[in-house]
């Protein structure tokens, strides 16, 4: 197994209470000479100061449960038991160039780039942060539809296609269209459902590597007409599949888990 190297969290000063005067000058200020039950009532209150101004520290600056991959060094972060989004085997719609993508809503470890931006901002933060804020990142783990007993397979669409796909990873998605109707689709969300925005990657004829996308179990000659781009396009309203290069699906199962589940594949029939 790997092992994830835990972030340290920065410690909390805890240095000052709420009039920006620092904690041991609040204490003197609360012994000065008075009565005795004046001196109690100060004393409690600079403990009070003290406790509310440690556990507030404490509680802002703990960093959300993530974890870097040690060995050997990634670019990838995995975010332990938070609630994200899971695009892997979602369609879209596109709209003006973005991909609006329907995906699941999951708690449990996933893994994405880190997308780091600014001072230890990434993609473990922002997802962090999404919870008291209305929205969630899309990430990524093993979906159950892929498994063997499951009613989707991915779909390799071999070098020289030209469609295009939804590259969701990192995608932000907002709570507010939990359970709600959205364009392109013909049934209202499930509670459990989400809608993501995520970028668009037209495929070039000349990459030497493929990609996949998810479809229906048992295989479908005719799905594989989404590796073209006649039909997956970035043209508003066309109907788009989330994807990645091929292997991306397995390499990221692999550095969550340990191992590559097994999954239904569809590969293009030789005419």
């Amino acid at each position: 197994m790997m092992t994830k190297t835990e972030h340290l969290s920065r410690p909390a000063s805890g240095s000052f209470d709420g009039n920006s005067r620092p904690l041991g000058e609040a204490m003197r200020f609360c012994m000065i000479r008075a009565p005795r039950r004046a001196w109690l009532v100060g004393l409690g209150l600079a403990v009070g100061i003290i406790l509310a101004a440690g556990g507030s520290a404490t509680a802002d600056q703990r960093p959300p449960p993530c974890s870097s991959l040690a060995n050997p060094p990634s670019v990838f972060k995995i975010l332990d038991n938070q609630t994200y989004a899971l695009c892997a085997v979602a369609s879209c719609l596109v709209f003006n160039g973005v991909a609006y993508c329907k995906c699941d809503v999951k708690t449990g470890d996933s893994i994405s780039l880190s997308l780091k931006f600014d001072d230890d901002q990434d993609v473990c933060t922002v997802n962090a942060e999404g919870v008291n804020n209305g929205y969630m990142v899309s990430t990524f783990s093993g979906p159950d539809s892929l498994k063997p007993n499951g009613d989707m397979a991915s779909y390799t669409c071999p070098a020289g296609s030209n469609g295009a796909y939804a590259q969701c990873d990192g995608g932000i998605c907002f709570k507010s269209t939990q359970g709600q109707s959205y364009p392109g689709f013909d049934e209202p969300l499930a509670k459990d459902e989400i809608i993501c925005s995520c970028p668009i990657t037209e495929q070039s004829p000349k990459d030497p590597v493929g990609y996949q996308i998810a479809g229906p179990y048992p295989c479908q000659k005719s799905f594989f007409e989404n590796c073209k781009k006649r039909t997956a396009n970035k043209n508003t309203g066309s109907t788009l599949y989330v994807g990645a290069p091929t292997g991306t699906g397995d390499l990221l199962a692999f550095l969550l888990t340990g191992k590559v589940q097994p999954s239904n594949k569809c590969t293009l029939p030789r005419d």
